[in-house]
């Protein structure tokens, strides 16, 4: 039976994509479970629709990604701080106080999560911090902290 699989079945088929398969197994398991569907050419020319349209919005995603990608290296975020004799902070900075100083200082949205600090910085400095925006973009945020005058 040729079926259209509408979820991803592990070892069998992908979402999107048509296949033969035993006449029980599609109707004993694939079918009543909504795996699949009986691959239609009505179904087939949606399934290939929405693959389309999926794919352009990736695209975009990407597009948009890369252009982030491109204004977050270009920034310099600076944190003054107050810090102890041997240049630890009082405190530390976090992914969340970075992605709040974006979205103050320079209107950029970034979920705090997509920043890849692997510990809350604690000593002054400049150091770039990982930013994953996509799959496929990377990018790096500059933070430079520095001590507040007394």
């Amino acid at each position: 039976m040729e079926i259209l699989f509408i979820k991803d079945v592990p070892g069998v088929g992908k979402a999107g994509q048509t296949k033969n398969v035993a006449d029980g197994y599609a109707r004993n398991y694939l079918l009543p479970r909504n795996l699949a569907i009986i691959a239609s050419p009505s179904a087939v020319k949606q399934a290939e629709a929405l693959k389309l349209a999926a794919a352009k919005r990736d695209a975009e995603t990407l597009q948009e990604a890369q252009l982030l990608a491109n204004a977050l290296n270009a920034l310099q975020l600076k944190f003054t701080v107050k810090a102890g004799a041997n240049d630890r902070l009082f405190g530390a900075i976090t992914a969340a106080d970075i992605s709040e100083r974006l979205e103050k200082e320079h209107q950029i949205h970034l979920d705090k999560r997509k920043l890849e600090l692997d510990h809350p910085i604690k000593d002054l400095g400049e150091r770039s911090i990982p930013v994953k925006l996509h799959p496929q973009v990377d990018a790096g945020v500059r933070v430079l902290v520095e001590r507040e005058a007394a």
